[in-house]
């Protein structure tokens, strides 16, 4: 698979900070799935984790709340 732009993945409201954490935990997970099952992986997390999200597997789920107070602190 192509990699695939950020921007054809995000939708107008996310951000691209919330994208990459996101896609950073979920690689994580992948990589301590694999660890405790002892399973070798092909590719590499972060490259699993970007094509799940491409594929609309995951999605990003935002706190409003935080993102207001974190304006209201300014």
């Amino acid at each position: 698979m192509l990699r695939p732009a950020v921007s054809q993945i995000l939708t107008k409201n996310e951000s691209s900070y919330s994208f990459v954490v996101a896609v950073a935990k979920r690689a994580r997970d992948l990589s301590e799935i694999a660890t405790a099952d002892r399973v070798l992986l092909e590719e590499k997390p972060v490259k699993t984790a970007l094509e799940e999200f491409a594929a609309g597997k995951f999605k990003i789920r935002e706190d409003v709340s935080l993102r207001e107070s974190s304006l209201n602190d300014c």
